[in-house]
């Protein structure tokens, strides 16, 4: 059961019913991401979402987490290219507690400088711990080399630089652009009474915005595709490749998902079988679509040894040129359309996931989310339809691609 309203300032809530749950998930999802931020902001929405649990105007930051395991609940956030999401999990007892918290750290957090000082030292050793993550930073390169230096293809931490000198002044500037009700979604999961987080949305979030409107959202369109290389002494050698995908807006994105299974999706897909299983290439090679609110990317990813990168990086783009031609068969399909259903229906099984799925829904396509819809849709889309969307899509000739390892060169891109 669900139940939606949309308030006078702009904020939309959604609430989930989940019959048989014993646990409630919250989320406050703001749409703002490293996406929206201009070079000299760049992290910002990521050092806001760290410092928003640094203490409020009633509660330290020891007390805020101490509150939270009283009552056995357990808090988190994250920041990605287009969204900034705070949320709880409880027993469906504490749901008042915890959508007070959350408003307690999204309306009242001070940021206080010694807290704001100490927090850019956890985020730069997080950074430093991406440097020493070659397949995060290969990805990261990657995004750059399809968008460019600026919007989705900025990285989400931001640089060094610019975390050591954010200040208050900097996050209340960003915070009025986004941090507006029209650009706020408030999604609740599992046992919950709609009636009652009405009430409490309305009380703790609703009447505590002030008046304005959110500014307009930054637009991120491919750039020029290149092939980007970061030199590092390691091991291994990091590849990755882009190609143009489906907004999350577009109806072909159920049929994109089916092909990117076929393709890279699992142990049985044809990049996993040629380059791990009959080549031994690598260890881990996948791929996976982004989707954003204006356009979207299939990703591919693999870790192989030094020596044998150039083999690999061929091998790859042998396999997304053969799909291109052969397309995929009846059998593949298939496979491939039960296991895009099945990531739905296990996704059911969590207060996360469907708390996060709903309030993306609200977020980018301003609707709420209808299972049985869903579902209906996937089942509808055609052999035909996955093919079509391969002739479209695995388009190597606006390909991207980067590197991470000792070679001193980039990888072929064609």
């Amino acid at each position: 059961m669900k139940f939606y309203k949309k308030y006078d300032n702009g904020l939309r809530l959604i609430v989930a019913d989940m019959p048989g749950f014993v646990s409630v998930s919250c989320g406050v999802l703001v749409k703002t991401g490293s996406a929206n931020e201009s070079a000299e902001e760049n992290g910002i929405s990521h050092f806001i979402e760290h410092t928003m649990f640094k203490g409020t105007k009633k509660r330290s930051a020891f007390e805020i987490s101490d509150h939270i395991d009283r009552i056995g609940a357990q808090i988190n956030a994250y920041t990605a290219k287009e969204t900034t999401c705070y949320y709880t999990k409880s027993t469906a007892e504490h749901l008042s507690e915890s959508l007070e918290i959350l408003s307690d750290i999204f309306f009242d957090s001070v940021f206080d400088k010694t807290e704001l000082d100490r927090e850019k030292g956890v985020i730069l050793e997080e950074i430093n711990m991406c440097e020493d993550a070659p397949e995060d930073l290969c990805l990261d390169l990657l995004a750059e080399s399809y968008y460019g230096e600026s919007g989705l293809g900025q990285p989400i931490l931001g640089s060094a630089a610019n975390v050591k000198k954010f200040t208050k002044t900097d996050i209340e500037r960003y915070m009025k652009k986004y941090y507006r009700a029209d650009n706020v979604v408030i999604s609740v999961a599992g046992r919950a009474d709609a009636a009652q987080v009405e009430k409490l949305v309305d009380e703790l979030f609703a009447a505590k915005f002030s008046d304005g409107k959110s500014a307009k959202q930054a637009l991120s369109a491919p750039s020029k595709p290149e092939s980007l290389y970061k030199c590092k002494k390691i091991e291994q050698s990091h590849i990755a490749f882009c190609l143009p995908a489906v907004s999350v807006k577009d109806k072909a994105g159920d049929a994109l998902s089916i092909a990117n299974t076929v393709f890279g999706g699992g142990m049985s897909s044809r990049l996993f079988q040629k380059i791990r299983e009959e080549s031994g290439l690598a260890y881990s090679v996948y791929s996976y679509i982004s989707q954003y609110k204006d356009s979207g990317v299939m990703e591919i990813y693999a870790g192989v040894n030094t020596l044998c990168r150039d083999d690999a990086a061929e091998k790859i783009v042998a396999e997304i040129k053969r799909i291109k031609s052969e397309k995929i068969t009846e059998s593949e399909f298939r496979r491939g359309k039960e296991q895009v259903k099945s990531a739905f229906v296990m996704g059911r099984e969590s207060t996360v996931s469907q708390m996060l799925l709903y309030g993306r829904y609200l977020t980018f396509l301003d609707k709420e989310f209808d299972y049985a819809e869903r579902m209906r849709l996937i089942e509808n889309i055609t052999y035909k339809d996955v093919c079509d969307v391969i002739d479209e899509y695995f388009d190597y000739k606006k390909m991207s691609a980067a590197t991470v390892g000792s070679k001193r060169s980039a990888i072929k891109a064609r």
